[in-house]
């Protein structure tokens, strides 16, 4: 087992800080990366961070975390949430801790939202925290990683 996090990013998260700062706040995406970035290294973790407008894509880097032996992988799927079996299948192959991360509480948004089929295969859901719920993710995949594991 490696000692890298995935973290993953669905469609539309390349525009945070500017779509929806009400729902989303005004963090960037890259600045979530930088104190997701610092949070994992107080763990003596790495971070892969993608983002990717397209399902495939991020199927594939679930593969390729499953593949190179991840210590973990954060998702957040957006809109994928609650429309992609195939994402769902993909999570389902990696072995270790998966968080789903959510900006804005998905209860608590129209009715639509309230259903993600990913949270059936995380380890947990963070929901509401705004950009903070990413470092939370950080800190729950950290405290799972068997002990021992330093490569």
């Amino acid at each position: 087992m490696s000692r890298t996090v995935y973290i993953l990013n669905g469609p539309n998260l390349n525009r945070l800080g500017v779509r929806e700062p009400a729902i989303y706040g005004t963090d960037t995406l890259a600045a979530i990366r930088e104190r997701c970035e610092a949070r994992a290294a107080t763990h003596g973790l790495t971070v892969e961070f993608r983002q990717s407008n397209f399902e495939g894509a991020l199927i594939e880097s679930v593969h390729e975390a499953c593949d190179r032996g991840a210590a973990g992988l954060i998702i957040n799927p957006a809109g994928y949430s609650f429309s992609s079996v195939a994402l769902v299948d993909a999570l389902k192959m990696f072995d270790g801790p998966k968080m789903e991360v959510h900006l804005s509480n998905i209860h608590a948004r129209d009715p639509m939202y309230h259903h993600s089929l990913v949270s059936k295969v995380a380890t947990a859901v963070i929901a509401g925290l705004g950009a903070e719920g990413y470092l939370v993710a950080v800190d729950a995949v950290a405290a799972r990683i068997p002990q021992g594991v330093t490569a």
